[in-house]
């Protein structure tokens, strides 16, 4: 994995290479970053680049030996760790035993979280874990003499499903051997052993900006610019959940609103009852009702936006910036603010099997009482 793979997040690069340049390079790191915002990414970029033979100004080259395996995963040096299941009852698993299955993951999933992983291995309901046993075969790995590089790396994916045995790996985290590097990749900081966070930097990735998933998903997906951009106002900064809607959605979700609120602004029961049987389908399903109405919710939240910032600081399209100021002229700040209620109700009722027809015409009619100013019905 190259720096130049990873989606955006160009001041935590910076931040890598400065602190390798000067020589300010902790030995034990935890990149906390969001789900989606590409923090494994970053972990196996780092890797790599610190065991290239023959570093560029800002990436690793790609040509060496050591560069060759790192992108193949199988590097001497570079050691993984993430949650594991024993295959069966009475089994005592380690990382190695999935490093098969590993490898295949992270090069067809790396913006992939836990869930992900953890049903790529065929864990359906079971708990993932990094064991007591686990942490036993780290502290072996890492106190070997290195095999080709200077540095000996260790990436641990998700140390949040660290139980307290994970205080066994304190001592090695303290008194590393010499050129050994912790590199932790976490998403929950609160979850993470207090032990270890206090003795790691923690360095923080920021969500991903709207324009650049738009970016990635036109030039590594082929997705037209304005689908593009209803996926990534819906992803909300994470790419994983891009590529979710990316693969389960051939709806046109500005469009859907479009004609909703025109058929309840026009009291057209007709059209009304048509598009209520059309969100309702089966072919629709649950997940696209619930996509829809975040999409909703984001929209509001755009034109909200529109009232006190500049539309040209915005990363909207202009058809984006010509609803929401339409929006804002229907609809004042408390009026937003029910619509936003309602449709947290209706998402809360869809994720428990509530009847589509029913649930999205009682919305509608609630909607048309919110934009007519009227006292909503009990």
């Amino acid at each position: 994995m190259f720096f130049a793979d990873i989606i955006g997040q160009e001041a935590t690069r910076a931040q890598i290479l400065h602190a390798v340049e000067h020589n300010r390079l902790s030995h034990a790191m935890i990149m906390l970053a969001p789900e989606g915002a590409g923090g494994l990414p970053m972990g196996l970029a780092f890797a790599q680049y610190l065991v290239c033979e023959d570093r560029q100004e800002n990436d690793a080259c790609g040509k060496c030996q050591a560069c060759v395996k790192s992108s193949k995963y199988i590097h001497p040096d570079i050691h993984f760790s993430y949650p594991v299941i024993p295959r069966k009852s009475g089994d005592k698993p380690v990382s190695t035993d999935y490093i098969a299955e590993w490898r295949e993951f992270i090069g067809q999933q790396p913006y992939g979280n836990a869930y992900d992983w953890l049903q790529f291995i065929g864990a359906e309901n079971k708990q993932g874990n990094i064991t007591a046993h686990e942490c036993q075969d780290i502290i072996r790995k890492l106190n070997l003499k290195s095999f080709e590089s200077q540095y000996k790396i260790l990436l641990m994916w998700m140390p949040e499903y660290l139980g307290n045995e994970g205080n066994r790996l304190l001592k090695l985290i303290e008194e590393p051997p010499a050129n050994t590097v912790f590199i932790l990749v976490a998403e929950n900081q609160e979850q993470i052993l207090a032990t270890i966070l206090s003795r790691t930097q923690l360095i923080k990735i920021n969500p991903l900006p709207k324009d650049d998933i738009v970016k990635a998903l036109a030039q590594r997906n082929a997705v037209p610019e304005t689908r593009a951009r209803q996926i990534a106002t819906i992803a909300s900064g994470n790419y994983r959940e891009a590529l979710h809607l990316l693969n389960h959605s051939d709806n046109d979700y500005h469009e859907l609103l479009r004609n909703w609120l025109n058929a309840i602004f026009m009291n057209n029961r007709a059209g009304l009852q048509e598009w209520v049987d059309h969100i309702a389908s089966a072919k629709m399903g649950r997940e696209n009702q619930k996509q829809f109405l975040r999409y909703f919710i984001n929209v509001l939240e755009h034109s909200l936006r529109v009232q006190y910032m500049d539309p040209a600081q915005l990363a909207f399209s202009a058809e984006e910036i010509d609803f929401a100021e339409k929006l804002k002229k229907l609809a004042n700040l408390g009026q937003m603010s029910l619509i936003m209620e309602e449709l947290d109700n209706a998402f809360y009722h869809i994720e428990r099997n509530a009847n589509g027809k029913i649930l999205f015409h009682a919305l509608s009619i609630r909607l048309q009482y919110i934009f007519k100013g009227r006292p909503l019905p009990v």
